[in-house]
């Protein structure tokens, strides 16, 4: 796969032109390199595509079926893929298990390069546009009540520099909803604090503005305070960098993961709670505190407000208390008339007769 043309000219584009990182680079080539072998298995007669084939190229298995075809066979086989391959393929990895939502980041990593195709004019048309993605499984974010949020973020010591600088992190992600990709990578200049914004650097490089809060500065500014006096004594010590490690070098997000769950074992707290958690926390906690979506999306660096929307489905307690002061005839009931079981029935239930003409519409 490294020597295929196409597949290494898509790459660079994704890097160089769309911005992606490394990373996201990396399981895009993934990707390719399992749909590869799955189209050479199938022209050699099938007898690469057995039980383990999937699996393996998945995790990194070396392609050896790619391997025996020559560049240009395994292009002209890229190239004359159609609907049919395609959904031969999604069957291929529905019957290894795979599940709804790694069925769908694969179909989107064949439309992206066969739209890719279709740009460089090396195909007139996509062939996975006709194919419709799996329907997901919806599935809600995790969040903490603000209690359990304050009671983690209380946990560190403040007494030295490494409990300042993990309540610096964890104020930090909780008050901005940063991804702790884009944590990471913050520096000491992006934090201004006569602003009281930080400059983030997100997805695809792209960069914004998110408020901060004074609690999460004051933190931030204890913690620097430790932070300057170790830089001096150590020359290898990386200035530019916010939150640094023992040696003064960058944080790694993993080990973000480390020092959470080991505050989240002092709180008494469940340690299946992830950074992660604090970003979707934030951003329930704003919906449910009047924050308008649009914002909440503006925050979260989303580009699609139908990402922000899953939040929405977590702040019925909010939507629940607006509707009781706003809707009309809920109002008619009044503290004076107690609604029982049978009044909401006779309320808001529909009828026999609104059942059967639902029946006949088909609704």
């Amino acid at each position: 796969m490294e020597d295929n043309v196409i597949v290494q000219e898509f790459l660079s584009y994704l890097k160089f032109e769309k911005r992606f990182s490394p990373h996201t680079a990396k399981c895009y080539g993934a990707d390719l390199e399992q749909f590869s072998q799955f189209l050479t298995g199938r022209s050699d007669g099938g007898q690469h595509h057995d039980e383990h084939s999937l699996a393996d190229a998945h995790h990194g298995g070396t392609a050896t079926a790619v391997a025996v075809q020559t560049n240009v066979k395994l292009d002209k086989l890229l190239l004359a893929v159609d609907v049919n391959s395609i959904r031969a393929y999604l069957a291929a990895l529905n019957e290894k298990q795979y599940s709804k939502s790694t069925i769908a980041r694969k179909l989107a990593t064949l439309r992206s390069f066969y739209k890719f195709l279709v740009k460089r004019n090396q195909l007139s048309s996509n062939p996975v546009m006709a194919v419709r993605t799996p329907k997901q499984d919806k599935r809600l974010p995790r969040f903490l009540e603000y209690a359990e949020v304050k009671k983690l973020l209380e946990t560190p010591s403040m007494d030295n520099w490494l409990g300042a600088r993990d309540r610096a992190i964890m104020e930090t992600l909780y008050s901005t909803g940063v991804r702790v990709s884009e944590l990471v990578a913050l520096n000491m200049d992006d934090v201004d604090f006569l602003g009281e914004v930080v400059h983030v650097r997100g997805k695809g490089k792209k960069e914004r503005i998110v408020p901060i809060g004074a609690s999460a500065l004051q933190v931030i500014q204890h913690y620097m305070e430790f932070r300057n006096k170790r830089s001096q004594s150590n020359p290898n010590f990386d200035s530019k960098v916010l939150f640094v490690n023992k040696h003064g070098r960058r944080l790694s997000t993993r080990s973000v993961r480390r020092k959470m769950d080991k505050y989240l074992k002092m709180a008494g707290l469940d340690i299946a709670i992830s950074p992660h958690t604090l970003r979707h926390s934030f951003a329930t906690h704003m919906l449910n505190n009047g924050a308008d979506l649009r914002s909440v999306q503006e925050l979260l660096g989303h580009q699609s407000l139908s990402t922000t929307q899953i939040y929405t489905h977590l702040t019925t307690k909010k939507l629940k208390e607006t509707y009781d002061k706003a809707h009309p005839r809920d109002q008619q009931t009044g503290p004076e008339k107690p609604v029982t079981e049978n009044h909401i029935s006779s309320v808001t239930g529909p009828s026999q007769m609104d059942k059967d003409n639902d029946d006949k519409d088909g609704w």
